[in-house]
């Protein structure tokens, strides 16, 4: 595709730390995303394309969903997240998943698969609306379209006078991923995408995790994840790593949250799914 060029960069990088952090991301959006594949559709003896696999946590999900009897065949761009993803499935009880390296728009896969499901790949995407099409050509008829995407614009209701700190994180984190060229509505944008590609108009829910307690594991999450966009934080000039503190950055978000009595947000999940006609 022509376009792939102008794919957005991505935000988080690619470390050892990184993967932990998708891992903890997945545990964290856990519920959201299960829901998100029950409403969905996905089921029993369904074969499911997984675009964007990752450390493979929504692949090993999906084949949770559909048991024994379907199949899961991820796909990544990243090569060696893949090894991770492989590792996984090979240390769990699963053995109908497969992994691919490559990108979904160019790959020769066949077509026909019962669904194609993403989390955050899309909103990395030069073209959402393009990628879904030619995703969609590899279901069958009454196949199922299920993506998930972060949307950071309901964040203006968590900037608060009392939470210097998260009002912050909340600027450099959203100006960082602007910067790098994703999609930084891309919830809200779902339902056009799906539209303009073609497709039945979505189903939409919004979600997002929210923590308070002392031990609530977002804030080790949030600090990790600051950890993996220091560097474009950095070279975009946002912050400087002073600034940003990340060594003790989930000490001083919580004791900001326990000192203001206001709970902080995880970044805001759209998911929207569509079923082609049959």
């Amino acid at each position: 595709m022509s376009n792939q060029s102008r794919d957005a960069e991505y935000t988080m990088g690619r470390s050892e730390s990184e993967t932990d952090r998708l891992i903890e991301q997945s545990v964290l959006y856990d519920d959201v995303t299960r829901r998100f594949l029950l409403r969905s559709g996905i089921a029993k003896g369904m074969k499911v394309l997984d675009v964007g696999s990752g450390a493979g946590d929504v692949a090993l999900t999906l084949a949770e969903f559909v048991g024994p009897d379907g199949s899961v065949i991820g796909v990544d761009v990243n090569a060696d997240i893949l090894e991770i993803a492989k590792a996984r499935v090979e240390a769990s009880s699963f053995d109908n998943l497969e992994f691919i390296a490559g990108d979904t728009r160019t790959l020769e896969l066949p077509n026909d698969f019962d669904a194609v499901v993403g989390r955050l790949v899309l909103m990395y995407m030069s073209d959402p609306a393009d990628a879904l099409k030619h995703l969609a050509s590899h279901l069958k008829p009454g196949g199922i379209v299920a993506f998930q995407e972060v949307d950071f614009s309901p964040y203006t209701v968590a900037v608060h006078a009392d939470t210097p700190l998260i009002n912050d994180l909340i600027k450099w984190g959203r100006t960082v991923f602007e910067r790098s060229g994703a999609h930084v509505e891309m919830g809200m944008e779902l339902y056009k995408a799906f539209v303009d590609a073609g497709l039945p108009e979505p189903s939409l829910h919004f979600e997002a995790p929210m923590g308070g307690p002392e031990d609530w594991p977002g804030f080790a999450y949030l600090e990790n994840s600051f950890r993996s966009m220091l560097p474009l934080i950095e070279a975009y000039e946002i912050a400087t790593a002073k600034e940003v503190g990340v060594d003790t950055l989930a000490e001083r978000i919580q004791e900001e949250v326990a000192a203001s009595k206001r709970p902080i947000m995880l970044p805001p999940h759209v998911t929207g799914h569509a079923t082609l006609p049959l």
